[in-house]
């Protein structure tokens, strides 16, 4: 009786290990681009527009430093379209699986180096020959954890990677009362900065200061409408769409 086991068992051995080789065999083998991705000058972000068919696969190399606050969301109109987001030094173990957790991820980087962003199709739709048309973007907020926040010199609050936090008057819509909202900043020195603001319902807004002016906010959270912004005396008004933000000029140049 134990021999008939035995003699079932080698042969099943031997085809799962055939199966998994070949399986490890084709990842391997399947071919994948690799693009570098850069921002512009005076932007914290990019967005790609791409077309992925059958079995086609792209890497995006994004270099973040550890401690960095990442987000990359992807829409696409193929629903087995997806991406997975590998740390430093990995090439097939995510940190993040988009068929799992769905095309948005947010997050604080732990390592730094360069992250892969793997577009791709699912096996199945893969094996069809569909095609995939996808817009996928990327932004990447704070200094991360190389010393001082920016380029400023100023020193960071405590267990943050902020030179400065407190609360700012906001509104979330026409209509709504204006309260306090939780804020932070990385100075860079020169009027440059980044604020993040959290509003009342969790969502968080990064906006942007060059050479002390507002240029604009992170478009990958949900997109409420159009970036204007004016100056009253030591004061920056902001809005974005119904929003409104006050923010003195002490948060972004220090003092």
């Amino acid at each position: 009786m134990k021999k008939q086991v035995r003699s079932n068992i080698v042969p099943l051995l031997v085809i799962a290990l055939l199966i998994l080789g070949g399986q490890e065999t084709d990842l391997l083998a399947q071919d994948i681009r690799t693009e570098r991705v850069s921002f512009q000058k005076g932007t914290n972000g990019a967005t790609i527009e791409g077309t992925i068919r059958g079995d086609e696969t792209v890497d995006y190399l994004l270099n973040v430093r550890s401690g960095q606050y990442m987000n990359v969301s992807m829409a696409t109109n193929n629903g087995a379209n997806y991406f997975n987001i590998m740390e430093p030094g990995e090439e097939y173990v995510a940190v993040f699986n988009g068929s799992v957790s769905e095309n948005q991820f947010e997050g604080t980087t732990a390592k730094s180096g360069d992250y892969r962003i793997r577009v791709y199709l699912m096996r199945s739709a893969a094996r069809r020959g569909e095609q995939a048309n996808y817009r996928l973007e990327m932004n990447v907020s704070g200094s991360g954890n190389s010393g001082n926040a920016g380029t400023s010199g100023d020193a960071t609050v405590a267990g943050t990677n902020f030179n400065a936090t407190g609360n700012i008057p906001c509104s979330m819509g026409k209509g709504e009362p204006t309260r306090n909202c939780p804020f932070g900043v990385v100075r860079r020195g020169n009027g440059d900065a980044d604020v993040q603001v959290t509003l009342s319902n969790g969502i968080v807004r990064f906006i942007y200061f060059q050479n002390g002016q507002a240029v604009g906010y992170d478009r990958s959270q949900a997109d409420p409408g159009e970036f204007r912004a004016s100056k009253e005396s030591d004061m920056y008004i902001i809005h974005i769409g119904s929003e409104r933000y006050e923010i003195p000029e002490a948060v972004i140049y220090g003092g």
